[in-house]
């Protein structure tokens, strides 16, 4: 038992930090629309949050057992049958917290109070979505239990029970209660009226910046090499030394191009759209100091890598980039250095 909880924490965890990364730009950029800016507490509550998510489904339904491995589980249709539990718990003498009825119960229902918690404070939503939302996932749960797992398995290999649905409702009905003790400031929905206004321009926010755009031309770079590995390798799979080539050459080609068009055409890379960063001014014409400032950041780190381009100079470059981003006022870093722009908010007029 000790090992499978393991395993399924493990596994929650690994699952959730990888939708976390694929998810991380979207979410900064929303949040900056949305709220105006991005706190660390906020991010790491959206990261244990999304990690939760992860937790019920993997408590739930794994391991996944091996076929011909399972006896068909049943069903129980009974919504009292919690009742007969519980007094089985305490007729059984002893703590009854440690009888495995009332403590399967009390699990079902603590599951789900992070849920109605997180759909409170993070979605903004009153007690009856958050209590709504607890049984719908659970329904979900139970249902996907029952068919086992939408017909992977030709019968359910878990008991679909009514008691969960009642338990797991009521541990979000709970969580809800809970986050009123939250600052509402924490659980205000919809798009605030400061979003609007232009906030400091930090060293922090700045850095931010760098990450999104880095992870960003990182996961696309990936995805494009993959995908061009899946093609090549289907077309000609005799040509293992060329799909490696193409593959390197697309990942790399295909993120410093995009990178280098949204910067020409808007003056801002993928990161300064998310956390509302602008470069502008400069004694330099707008063009010129446009493709400076692509050459201080992603395009000219691709390029200093690109195969076959002589000596890698990406570890220097990701150097100075960071000496810059700290010696320079607000961090604008080696962009705004050879371009000779200064970076400001892009609510700014």
């Amino acid at each position: 038992m000790g090992n499978g909880v393991m395993f399924q924490a493990v596994v929650a965890i690994l699952v959730g930090l990888v939708v976390s990364v694929l998810m991380f730009v979207p979410f900064v950029a929303l949040s900056y629309r949305r709220r105006g800016s991005l706190s660390a507490g906020r991010m790491l509550a959206w990261l244990v949050a999304v990690i939760y998510f992860w937790a019920i489904w993997a408590y739930t339904l794994l391991p996944l057992p091996q076929v011909g491995s399972y006896r068909c589980a049943g069903i129980n249709l009974n919504p009292l049958a919690f009742v007969h539990d519980i007094q089985r718990s305490f007729a059984a003498g002893g703590n009854p917290l440690r009888h495995p009825a009332l403590q399967q119960l009390v699990l079902n229902v603590a599951l789900f109070v992070p849920l109605g918690f997180f759909i409170r404070t993070l979605g903004g939503r009153g007690v009856v979505v958050a209590t709504a939302s607890g049984l719908g996932v659970s329904a979900v749960v139970e249902f996907t239990q029952l068919t086992g797992v939408w017909g992977l398995y030709p019968c359910a290999y878990r008991v679909f029970d009514v008691v969960d649905l009642q338990a797991n409702t009521l541990g979000a009905l709970l969580g809800s209660i809970i986050a009123l003790a939250v600052p509402g400031a924490w659980r205000r929905a919809g798009i605030r009226p400061e979003a609007a206004l232009p906030h400091p321009v930090t060293r922090g926010r700045r850095f931010l910046a760098m990450v999104c755009d880095v992870l960003a031309a990182s996961l696309m770079g990936v995805a494009t090499a993959a995908a061009t590995n899946v093609v090549v390798s289907l077309m000609r799979p005799d040509l293992d030394v060329q799909q490696t080539a193409q593959a390197t050459w697309l990942g790399s080609g295909l993120p410093a191009l995009v990178w280098f068009l949204a910067i020409m055409v808007t003056g801002r890379s993928i990161g300064d759209y998310a956390v509302q960063l602008r470069y502008r001014g400069g004694p330099l014409p707008v063009l010129l100091a446009r493709l400076l400032r692509a050459l201080g950041g992603i395009p000219g780190f691709i390029l200093l890598g690109l195969p076959e381009s002589g000596p890698n100079y990406q570890g220097p470059f990701l150097i100075l980039a960071f000496i810059t981003w700290l010696a320079t006022r607000n961090g604008r870093g080696l962009p705004g250095l050879i371009s000779g722009q200064e970076l400001v908010d892009a609510r700014e007029p």
